[in-house]
């Protein structure tokens, strides 16, 4: 009963990251305008994402542009962009590995290959979120690292959006379900395991061991 809810709760957890992480990807909220010294008074605001840059008017009015050439990407979006979508296909290839083995699906029947199949579920996730952890914090440094350079006009200066920050709640939940997903393991497959103990010594008549015990 603990390993069907340790499975059911790490998998629940592994599909709102996935989710999540999908969300964050396409939002065009990973980098945000600074209001900084003169830049405080002004009436647009502007969203940097993976995909498209949005303008957003004091009056509530937003244009929103795709990125019109790949190559032409800095070397973080295009390295942000491969990785964020290696974690989402990740999640989707967990999410089926994780279902197969599940206990409340009869695509195996035996439990012992089943344990195996989630726990390797369980390993796909936590390397998905891996995978979407580690664009996240170098775009959040190129960021921080840009807002205090003084060679940087205040103009261009950005701070971290909320993509980023969903991003990291995606993360955690990946990298927790995936290792829920690794210590869920039946009772009766762990005792499928047999521990094996070295025989115990007999004593003669006289209070001795048998001498059959040694070599």
């Amino acid at each position: 009963m603990l390993s069907a809810c340790l499975e059911y709760l790490g998998l629940g957890f592994c599909v709102a990251g996935s989710l999540l992480g999908m969300v964050a990807c396409g939002l065009p909220m990973w980098k945000v305008t600074a209001f900084i010294e003169s830049n405080i008074l002004v009436a647009q605001t502007i969203w940097d994402g993976l995909w498209m840059s949005c303008v957003v008017q004091s009056t509530g009015q937003m244009q929103c542009k795709t990125h019109d050439s790949v190559l032409a990407l800095t070397q973080d979006l295009q390295t942000a962009r491969a990785l964020t979508v290696i974690s989402a296909v990740l999640g989707a290839a967990g999410l089926t590995v994780t279902i197969a083995g599940a206990q409340c699906t009869n695509c195996l029947t035996t439990e012992s290959v089943k344990a195996k199949v989630v726990n390797a579920g369980g390993v796909i996730y936590i390397i998905s979120g891996l995978f979407a952890l580690a664009p996240l914090c170098w775009m959040a440094n190129r960021i921080i690292v840009d807002f205090y350079d003084p060679a940087v006009p205040p103009s261009m200066k950005r701070e971290i959006g909320a993509s980023i920050y969903i991003g990291w709640a995606a993360t955690a939940l990946l990298l927790l379900g995936g290792t829920l997903l690794c210590c869920s393991c039946p009772e009766n497959v762990r005792g499928a395991y047999s521990i094996k103990y070295a025989p115990t010594k007999s004593i003669t008549s006289n209070g001795e061991f048998d001498k059959k015990h040694y070599v």
